[in-house]
């Protein structure tokens, strides 16, 4: 034997009819409190990476949810394509949004497309500038400049002075020498031929 489940009591089953309708009221106020779009605004870019705010249309408050935007950007010429890449939460503020990859250096139209947790679609010129590449640091063991003159740094050393008394001549010397010697050699001659003259008159006084 099956029983059937009582009836509710009329207020009940009254007051339970008219709460279901004011909660789907509730419900839907709640979720459309800020819009049902988003305000896209590109901004620029930060060292190539694509800048963007996104804030609810109606109100301006910023997303507090998970935003799914995608980003494509054309070269100026059309010639070159990036994307799409995914919107990421940035650092500079609730609203701010970026892209982990970067731009080349160039003009390019950029375009993002937000699909949650509502619509919203911006397009923007955007110019990443070429950076130029660091000068490069002077050697700290650089070889000095030459001097004016051509002349090497180094100092030369300079002649000692001239003795202030005159060396005597070696020729002097040598002169006085061979005066001796022809002196004596001169006498040497006489003294022999004085022996030899007494020599021959002892001889002469014998016979």
């Amino acid at each position: 034997m099956t029983t059937r489940p009582r009836p509710l009591p009329f207020p009940a089953a009254l007051g339970l009819a008219l709460l279901l309708p004011v909660q789907a009221v509730a419900l839907a106020g709640a979720a459309h409190a800020h819009g049902d779009t988003l305000k896209v605004m590109i901004t620029g870019q930060q060292a190539g990476k694509v800048t963007a705010d996104v804030t609810w249309e109606n109100d301006g408050d910023p997303v507090e949810e998970a935003v799914a935007a995608t980003v494509n950007a054309v070269s100026a010429d059309g010639s070159r394509t990036a994307g799409p890449w995914r919107l990421v939460r940035g650092t500079g503020g609730s609203a701010t949004w970026t892209t982990a990859e970067t731009l080349p250096p160039g003009t390019w139209t950029v375009t993002v497309d937000a699909g949650f947790p509502s619509l919203g679609h911006a397009q923007q010129e955007v110019a990443v500038p070429v950076v130029d590449p660091a000068p490069p640091t002077a050697s700290s063991g650089a070889s000095p400049a030459p001097s004016p003159s051509g002349a090497p740094a180094t100092a030369t050393a300079s002649a000692p002075p001239a003795s202030a008394t005159p060396a005597t001549s070696p020729a002097s010397d040598s002169d006085d020498a061979g005066w001796w010697t022809t002196a004596g050699v001169a006498g040497i001659a006489l003294a022999g031929a004085a022996a030899g003259i007494l020599l021959r008159r002892r001889r002469l006084r014998r016979l």
